[in-house]
């Protein structure tokens, strides 16, 4: 799934909206989950940039419209494997780990490297 909520409503600038946009996003996520640990499947959360979590520019005390360049979450929700420690993974890391999950070969023109362990 591509949940757009905080990446749409962050470019508005507006933090009310924001906040209800994560709030849905919060709910969704969970039915999600939900209903893929309930049939054993696996669950990847990630973003490949920021927006929401930065709505004031503290420079000019103005709205913070574009994307951030903040770290984002990387969360693995499963039972088969393990994730690598905090602040060790980059955007090149996502794919290895999926073909990883589907227990895939990485082609060796991809640079990135697993962020799970499977167990």
């Amino acid at each position: 799934c591509n949940y757009a909520n905080g990446d749409m409503v962050g470019h508005s600038g507006v933090m009310e909206a924001a906040v209800k946009a994560v709030e849905a996003l919060d709910i969704c996520v969970g039915r999600v989950v939900d209903a893929m640990l309930a049939c054993g499947g696996e669950v990847i959360i990630t973003a490949d940039h920021g927006n929401a979590e930065q709505m004031l520019d503290r420079s000019t005390n103005q709205a913070h419209t574009a994307h951030t360049l903040n770290l984002v979450p990387f969360l693995y929700i499963g039972r088969r494997a393990e994730i690598a420690p905090a602040g060790s993974g980059a955007l090149r890391d996502v794919a290895p780990t999926l073909l990883a999950m589907m227990g895939l070969p990485q082609p060796p023109e991809m640079t990135g490297k697993s962020l799970i362990r499977i167990l």
